[in-house]
This record gives C-alpha cells, structure tokens and sequence, in this order.
C-alpha cells in the first residue's frame, strides 16, 4: 500500500478523532455520550493504524503523529494511570521502543563519533607531539600520570562526581537540542567529542599509558559514550522529520518528532548519572584496567541488553504477528 492511497483512506478519520481529543482535553466528561463512544472505537481504529504504519512506514512522520494521538486517547478512553505507573512503564518499556524505531539516527550517531576517534587515534599513536599541542592541556595527564588515584578522600570525590555527572548531562542535551539546526550542530558536537576520545587514546598509548587509560575510562566510559550517542540520536531524529517531513509541513514534523525525543533525552538523564557515579567512586580511585573493564562492560551490557529485550524483540514480534 502506498502512502499517498492510505493517507486518502484514513485522514479523515484521524481528522475527527484529533477533534474529539482536543474537545476533551484532559476531561473527557466534556463530550456528549455519543461522542464518547465515537471516541472510543476512533481511538482503537487509530491504535490499529499505527500499527500498520510502523510497519510500512517507519520513517515518515505519519508514525509520530499517530503516536501522539494514541496515547492522548489512551489516557481519555481507559483510566488515567498513576504517575509511578507511567515512570514504570517509561523505564520498563517506552523508552526502549522509543530507541529501537530510532535505530538509524542511533546508528549513524555512533558512526559520527567512532570514525572520527579513530582517525584522531591513528594521529595520536603517528604524531603525539602534534596531537599534544592540539588537545586541552586537562586532558594531556594521560601520557604522564602513573595511576588513576586522585587523593581526593570520600568529599572530593563526591565533587568530582557532581562536576563530572552535569557535565555529561549537559553534553548529551545539547547533542539533542542541537537536532533543530537540521542535525549539523548535534553531529559537529559528536564529532568533537570523537576527536577528543581518540586523540587521549592516541596519546597515552604513544607514551605507553594505555593500561591508564583503560583503568581511568572503561568503567564509565562505555555507558557514558553511549549516552552521548542516544542524546545525538535522539537530534537526529529531529533533523531528520525536519528534512524528511513526508506530507507533514516541517513545523508540524519537528512538533510531533519533539515529543518522543524529548522523552528519551529526558530518560537517558538518570544512566548518565550512574556513569558519572562510577567516574567518580571507581574510575578514579586506583582500580585496575581488569576491574573497571568488568565494570564497564556490565554497565554497557545492561544498556543494550534491555535495548534488545525491551526494545528490538517486542517490535520483531509484532512484526511477525502483522505478517501472520
């Protein structure tokens, strides 16, 4: 079915059951009992729809906008849920379905910071004189440091952890805020912090510090980078329904694409934390590279492995349902 010919069949349905919803706002007490009805049986018709267009047409706006009506009308047919119910089922399921439909945008975020870190990297181990120069001197402890230990005792290192948790916070909302320069900022931003990445990975390993680095990175490195990378997907995905608005205007694109990706920028906030708990309270308190490697890979297997429980199967199976 070709979208132009299902648009044709169902806008008009869409059109009333967007009606009804903005006449009830949030008390659907305001419609007559007719229109309650007609609610009703509009809401599952369009729950079906969107189902239909995830599977034909997952990347046009058309699934976002669906989306946004279904889960108004959820709210307006069925009893409204509680707000740790909601939390519960973010964490536990939405988020994860908000990533995979996400994938392509996720995949190309990774590629924008992994390809620039390692040719940074290649630099780095060729020409550490140069990439010296060029890199924050914050950064330059890794070709000189001897262990990861800071000495800060239990109140320094809880500062240390505060500074580092905003600042990862910080950064991956910009990466997602910078989505609505049609993704230019966001990828310039990733691409940055690639450079960054390889170029200290260059360096310590030029001056044979790179049992360092993995003590002093690892850990939290791994659940970090991939917050960063979800912030910049989640960019993306903006810039993308900006440049790609299907029969949506651009605005009304962005309007419907913002709200999902809000929600996994606003998500993600509370793993950066984790990582920068662990940034804090084990990468830098003289931990070896075979512990705080254990550690990342946990950290990072967690991630995806909910990613693909709760995110990739449920999709894959109703994938095969709809086929059936």
């Amino acid at each position: 079915m070709k979208l132009t010919r299902y648009l044709d069949e169902r806008e008009e349905s869409w059109d009333r059951f967007d009606e009804l919803l903005t006449a009830a706002g949030r008390r659907p007490e305001r419609l007559a009992p007719g229109e309650l009805r007609e609610l009703a049986g509009l809401y599952r018709a369009t729950a079906a729809d969107l189902a239909m267009a995830r599977r034909r047409f997952p990347d046009d706006p058309l699934v976002q906008r669906l989306e946004g009506m279904v889960r108004q009308g959820r709210g307006l047919v069925y009893e409204r849920a509680t707000r740790r119910a909601n939390l519960i089922d973010l964490f536990a399921d939405r988020y994860w379905l908000l990533l995979f439909q996400r994938s392509r945008p996720l995949a190309l975020a990774g590629l924008l910071l992994l390809v620039p870190a390692v040719l940074s990297g290649w630099w780095g181990v060729a020409d550490p004189e140069t990439m010296a120069e060029l890199l924050p001197p914050d950064f330059l402890w890794v070709a000189e440091a001897e262990s990861t230990e800071q000495g800060l005792g239990p109140l320094g290192l809880a500062g240390f952890s505060t500074y580092v948790l905003v600042n990862n916070i910080r950064v991956s909302l910009a990466a997602f805020a910078l989505g609505i320069t049609f993704g230019l900022g966001t990828a310039f931003l990733v691409a940055y912090n690639g450079v960054l990445l390889g170029g200290v990975s260059g360096l310590a390993l030029a001056s044979g510090n790179g049992g360092l680095l993995v003590a002093a990175v690892v850990g939290h490195g791994v659940l970090e980078l991939t917050c960063i990378v979800v912030g910049a997907g989640a960019g993306l995905s903006m810039a993308r329904a900006m440049l790609r608005p299907g029969t949506m205007t651009r605005r009304a694109a962005l309007a419907a694409e913002a709200v999902p990706a809000l929600t996994i920028a606003a998500a993600t906030a509370p793993w950066l934390v984790l990582a920068g708990l662990v940034e804090g309270y084990v990468s830098r308190v003289g931990l070896g590279p075979v512990s705080t490697t254990i550690i990342g890979l946990i950290l990072g297997g967690l991630f995806w492995g909910l990613y693909l429980w709760r995110g990739w199967l449920p999709q894959r199976r109703a994938r095969r349902l709809a086929v059936r």
